[in-house]
């Protein structure tokens, strides 16, 4: 039997690496520029982590993680998002006593045991960032801007920023007791996982995508409509700053989000180019999660992005050009020292092909016209004993004759 990656997997490779790479790398240049501090933490965690901290009766917790039973008896679960082992890394290491606001971001894979389909796999990689120590309403909305500034760094310009507010846990009961009374007259008409979530999470009832259950709950009453005073002054907060952002916003009175842990601001940002399911970046403030894990009472806000879904939106042509060299060498006798400027071009950052066995010159140029880079360095027996080296353009055709320190210079 042919060996296959496992059902919900995905081997990243050629052009969609060079995309991974992209996204990452303007991930880390922004959340930098925002002054956010890479955090690194284990693959799998301990089960009760992700029960506390996401919560008990969300699809992720009752159906989604991957769990076993290790060597040592004990519950342990593949991460299946980022936010909970940053909490536990920052009450772990009582970063908490330092009284000033933490800003970190992460990226790396997390593990959903889900239906795979476009863009959304069993094991997938976020980036994502989390600023814990502020309840500023203004921190909601820059992290939003950084967010919608990402996205935009990467090229990926269609795209919708979705708010609301879920308000705090005294006037979201009051909503809740509305919401059940409501759903009690449709709860015949609900898909049985919305019957399942009318019982433990009744707000996750206006987030289910099914278009029976959109349509049966047009009509829900609007969590906005029940915020209390200090809930709605966040909120119209929020909205301000994001105007001073320049971030164009939309109001989705039906954005609750699948974790219990939010609280007050709530936001997507969606793209239409993916179907139905077209977020691809999302997060929200998170008030009390800490407290109800390490019993601190610690704001904080953040939001994560697939970067699988990101690649299927970001534009790279497979034969796009990058800077760099195709080194030529012609003769046995050169090689040794045609690999030694390899070495040098390499340690200046300039990115070097060179083939391990010999070509005549049209068979070198042909390979270099194929090698997406921009110049070719040729080196034959004239230009070992001189020390020059033949510079060539490969898209004007143009050539001369450097010493290797000015060849770095042009290059660089």
């Amino acid at each position: 039997m042919a060996l296959k990656a496992v059902r919900g997997t995905k081997d990243i490779y050629g052009i969609d690496s060079e995309k991974f790479r992209e996204i990452v790398n303007k991930a880390v240049e922004i959340f930098n520029n925002y002054n956010y501090e890479q955090i690194i933490t284990p693959i799998f965690e301990e089960t009760s982590l992700f029960q506390r901290g996401i919560g008990e009766g969300t699809d992720i917790v009752d159906k989604e993680m991957y769990t076993f039973i290790d060597k040592g008896k004990r519950s342990i679960t593949l991460r299946p998002e980022g936010t909970a082992s940053v909490v536990r890394a920052f009450l772990e290491h009582k970063m908490y006593g330092e009284k000033k606001l933490k800003r970190f971001f992460y990226y790396g894979p997390m593990f959903r045991y889900e239906r795979p389909q476009t863009g959304r796999y069993r094991e997938f990689n976020q980036v994502g960032v989390e600023a814990i120590g502020s309840y500023s309403p203004v921190l909601d909305a820059e992290i939003i801007a950084m967010g919608y500034d990402f996205l935009k760094k990467i090229g990926i310009n269609d795209i919708e920023v979705q708010i609301n507010s879920v308000g705090c846990p005294v006037c979201r009961k009051i909503y809740r007791d509305k919401l059940k009374s409501f759903l009690e007259t449709k709860y015949d008409n609900l898909c049985e996982d919305c019957k399942i979530r009318y019982e433990k999470n009744p707000l996750r009832v206006l987030d289910c995508k099914v278009e029976s259950c959109k349509k049966e709950t047009a009509e829900a009453p609007i969590i906005i409509d029940y915020l209390d005073k200090d809930c709605k002054e966040h909120f119209e907060e929020v909205k301000k700053y994001l105007d001073i952002f320049k971030v164009p916003y939309k109001i989705n009175p039906r954005l609750v989000r699948g974790l219990d842990y939010y609280t007050n601001t709530v936001f997507e940002i969606v793209t239409n180019k993916l179907g139905a399911q077209g977020t691809v970046l999302a997060g929200g403030r998170y008030n009390n999660l800490i407290n109800e894990m390490g019993s601190k009472d610690v704001p904080s806000v953040g939001f994560a992005a697939g970067i699988e879904r990101l690649m299927m939106l970001v534009d790279k042509e497979a034969d796009e050009i990058e800077k760099g060299v195709y080194l030529a060498w012609i003769g046995e006798n050169v090689k040794e020292y045609a690999f030694f400027i390899s070495k040098i071009l390499r340690e200046n950052g300039i990115k070097v092909i060179i083939d391990f066995e010999e070509k005549s010159m049209k068979a070198n140029m042909k390979k270099a016209s194929k090698s997406k880079v921009t110049h070719a360095v040729i080196i034959g027996e004239d230009e070992k004993k001189t020390k020059n080296m033949i510079l060539k353009d490969l898209e004007t055709g143009e050539q001369e004759l450097y010493d290797l320190e000015n060849i770095i210079i042009k290059l660089k």
